[in-house]
């Protein structure tokens, strides 16, 4: 390893440097932000993202953002566009075209065909004096002082300020449209972020394994129903009501202040009142009531009926923590 240079300088470098070039176009925002939310708000097509390079790689982002947040788009290369990919521009799309530049010769052939096929040409670009910049509709200039990179060659600040642009253009849109949670649950089924929005608690528990014993068990039952189900606590039960509750921290310190469980009830040790949840609950919420009271089970409900426990860990096994 080369240890002539200090690497925590130089990721230190990276940063202040980035973020420098971004308060710097944060600070020059002007009316053209809005002009570019109200033609991609308004537009009835999709929106069409393009650049060539590293520009190619944040438009691809911008793109899954965009789709994934409420607002239909597709990458198209810009390189690829001139050899059949331009066809899949329709009249009422709208076009984003990434370039620091805004000169190259690829930006430079694409540009006219992108403004007579599409409904609105919007530039990202460092140079509002570019052939994409004069071009476009609207500009959203991305200057930068520096790039991060020592020689100031590779894109590092250039295609950060184009991402945190994108990211912005997205946030915007999002809001105009009201885009809630339960919106972006069903952009995001798969995976542990689906499963945050869309898991409920009545799909993670085992009804065949409910814990349940009445005011007048005896507490050698009431151990035996915990230990057989294995879930740490019991339920007390009258006419399919939830009066209360037993954990196995509850049977400990009974067991550590009493000579004989002899005559002992479940009633004679239960929590009243216990923390109950309905079936219908996201699963998200259940764990935060779990975090907030420091506990790890939670007896539910279904129409005010008692049909099982959610255990921390049948949380941790969906992989949502």
């Amino acid at each position: 390893m080369n240890t002539t240079i200090n690497i925590i300088n130089s990721f230190k470098n990276t940063f202040t440097t980035e973020i420098q070039n971004l308060e710097l176009i944060a600070q020059k925002l002007d009316a053209t932000a809005e002009q570019a939310i109200a033609i991609l708000f308004q537009t009835k097509g999709r929106v069409i993202v393009t650049g060539i390079g590293k520009s190619a790689l944040i438009a691809q982002k911008m793109v899954a953002t965009f789709n994934s947040t409420g607002t239909p788009s597709q990458f198209l290369h810009a390189a690829e566009a001139m050899h059949g990919d331009l066809g899949l521009i329709q009249p009422e799309d709208v076009v984003i075209c990434l370039s620091k530049s805004g000169n190259s010769p690829e930006i430079k052939a694409l540009v006219p065909l992108l403004q007579e096929r599409s409904a609105g040409l919007i530039a990202i670009t460092a140079d509002v004096h570019s052939f994409l910049a004069k071009a476009a509709r609207v500009v959203l200039h991305t200057p930068i002082t520096q790039e991060a990179c020592p020689l100031n060659l590779a894109p590092t600040s250039s295609t950060t300020a184009q991402l945190v642009m994108g990211d912005a253009l997205a946030v915007c849109l999002m809001q105009l449209r009201n885009f809630k949670a339960d919106d972006f649950s069903r952009y995001h089924p798969g995976g542990a972020l689906g499963k945050k929005l869309l898991l409920r608690v009545h799909d993670l528990i085992d009804q065949s394994k409910k814990p349940t014993v009445h005011l007048a068990t005896p507490i050698k039952d009431v151990i035996f129903e915990i230990s057989e189900k294995r879930l740490g606590v019991a339920a007390v039960v009258e006419q399919n009501h939830i009066i209360g509750i037993i954990t196995d921290g509850d049977i400990r310190r009974m067991l550590n202040t009493v000579e004989s469980i002899q005559g002992l009830k479940a009633a004679d040790m239960m929590s009243k009142n216990p923390k109950t949840i309905s079936s219908s609950m996201l699963v998200q919420e259940a764990l935060d009531i779990m975090e907030d009271f420091s506990i790890t089970q939670l007896l539910v409900q279904e129409h005010e009926t008692y049909i099982g426990v959610l255990h921390l860990h049948d949380i941790l096994k969906e992989g949502i923590v």
